[in-house]
């Protein structure tokens, strides 16, 4: 218990933000000069900090050096200081956070990181926060989260005063010149001020590589999505949404008899060369066992099917290939690596990339037809299916594709098929449970999913272990749950993912998602761009 509470009190002193002011915080500064800071000891950090948009004043020209920094405040600060966007979560974390206040997206793009946490379902935002909540949370903004050796009791008068889950972030700051106290004391639980917190956020920008790093252009990883139902003008504002740079329209299905269908979109193929997209047109088997065994256990059909996909590559000047075969017998495995590898060679000729796409190895029937090492070597990508941990006759209601699972499948890819070459798919969709005497579920986009969680005023817990929330309402009797992907789930999803150094990302299905999710995406990746050197 006395470990809970400590952690909650961590957790409530792990947010704060310094933007000059709250009216102004909304957007970035363009003033970078103040009548109130030529006597203070940060003017020189203050005037830094204003031209790159970090801090701002009152609108009247007043930089208030010495008024305390909120929570929110010190949050925003980091997140502009780290060129990180404000994310407006559907899914709403705090309940003393409004989504009309200016601070709404700057909390949650903190949250969506791990950089800062609250306190349960609050967050306190209008709080003052003390100097070692300050150097905790920047700490870990850059990512330093160290054990602290040092002798702090030697080094400050207070130090009996600071908390113990503050210990070691304040030993960092100490050491690395970020936080230095005055007359021997670090005033742990004093709240800091605007020039103080000005002059810990320009020093942490010039010490190591860190101001090069968050000016440097993030590296572009492939973002990828199926076309699923919907028009082509759907889908084409999907992609522009999305940022997808490549994408994957279902428009060839190979049938029992070796011929393929052909569906191509000529508008489509126009406007992805016209906007700088690539085309890998998928080919699936419609999870069609018979008629893909059928195929693939004839030397003369797998022939017949891989001419029939270059000549398509060829007709329509297709950068690339996607196969989806779902459902394929264990006894095909062979079969299906030859067919893979006779495909390759044909791509190669043609200049055009092969993906194929497997789900997570259970050790079961299921993928008993891959063999991921195999394939891997002929491929250009592979890409992982990473949901339906539990599918829709699952005897068992949970996640999606909890964060755990989802790691644990990748790392079993990627010690197979180097990274380079794997790609990482996502879910915009999850399920509606209905806890009754027999269990059952509906899929749900994550557009209806916020709408029933609103609806029917969902209770709403952060699930650690998992990361993602559950959340739990009754219609009728009968209880329901939701293991919900939103901003926050598929942030901590995409840095999990960019640790292993991936080639990218995929998403299913396109239209399902909250717009707020791209956002949160594109902050992730810029995150986990980051390698900080101190």
């Amino acid at each position: 218990m006395k470990k809970y509470i400590l952690s909650l009190c961590l957790l409530l002193s792990l947010t704060s933000l310094l933007s000059p002011v709250q009216a102004s915080a909304l957007q970035a500064p363009s003033q970078t000069a103040f009548h109130d800071i030529s006597a203070s000891f940060a003017k020189d950090a203050i005037d830094r900090l204003a031209k790159r948009g970090i801090v701002s004043g009152d609108g009247t020209g007043a930089f208030l050096p010495r008024k305390p920094v909120t929570r929110a405040e010190f949050t925003a600060m980091i997140a502009r200081m780290l060129k990180l966007e404000p994310v407006q979560n559907d899914v709403s974390a705090f309940r003393d956070v409004s989504k009309s206040a200016w601070y709404y997206g700057w909390i949650h793009t903190g949250l969506n990181l791990s950089i800062v946490q609250g306190n349960g379902s609050m967050f306190y935002p209008n709080a003052p926060i003390t100097r070692q909540e300050a150097a905790v949370i920047v700490t870990r903004a850059m990512k330093q989260n160290n054990v602290y050796h040092g002798n702090m009791a030697g080094r400050y008068l207070d130090a009996v005063s600071i908390a113990k889950w503050a210990w070691d972030a304040v030993g960092t700051a100490t050491d690395t010149g970020w936080l230095q106290g005055s007359k021997g004391q670090f005033r742990p639980q004093d709240a800091i001020t605007r020039e103080e917190t000005a002059k810990l956020l320009d020093r942490v920008l010039q010490s190591g590589n860190v101001k090069t790093s968050v000016d440097r252009q993030v590296p572009a990883n492939i973002h990828m999505g199926w076309l699923y139902n919907g028009t082509t003008k759907e889908y084409i504002s999907y992609a522009k949404r999305a940022g997808l740079n490549v994408l994957v329209p279902r428009w060839y299905y190979m049938e029992s008899n070796g011929k393929v269908s052909d569906h191509t979109d000529q508008a489509l193929l126009t406007w992805a060369r016209s906007n700088g997209r690539q085309v890998w047109a998928m080919v699936g088997n419609r999870g069609n066992a018979e008629g893909t065994h059928s195929v693939l256990s004839s030397a003369q059909n797998r022939k017949s099917v891989v001419e029939s996909i270059a000549a398509n590559v060829s007709k329509y000047q297709l950068d690339g290939i996607n196969i989806d075969f779902e459902n394929v017998m264990p006894q095909d495995r062979q079969n299906l690596t030859a067919f893979i590898t006779q495909l390759s060679a044909e791509m190669k000729r043609l200049g055009a990339k092969l993906s194929i796409d497997v789900s997570p190895d259970l050790n079961t029937d299921w993928t008993a037809a891959f063999d991921y090492a195999a394939l891997g070597r002929q491929v250009d990508y592979v890409v992982l299916m990473s949901y339906d941990q539990h599918w829709g006759g699952s005897p068992k209601a949970g996640s999606v594709s909890s964060l755990p699972w989802s790691e644990s499948a990748l790392n079993k890819l990627v010690n197979q098929v180097t990274a380079k070459k794997s790609i990482v798919a996502y879910p915009l969709y999850t399920r509606d449970w209905q806890l009754a005497s027999s269990v059952s579920s509906q899929d749900i986009s994550l557009i209806e999913q916020g709408h029933r969680i609103r609806l029917h005023k969902a209770s709403l817990a952060w699930n650690a272990d998992v990361a993602q929330y559950e959340a739990a309402y009754t219609i009728g009797g009968v209880r329901h749950r939701i293991w919900t992907e939103e901003a926050r789930s598929l942030s901590m999803k995409h840095l999990m993912a960019a640790k292993y150094q991936i080639a990218g990302y995929a998403y299913w299905y396109p239209g399902a998602e909250t717009t707020d999710v791209w956002q949160a995406i594109n902050n992730a990746e810029r995150y986990a761009s980051y390698s900080f050197r101190i």
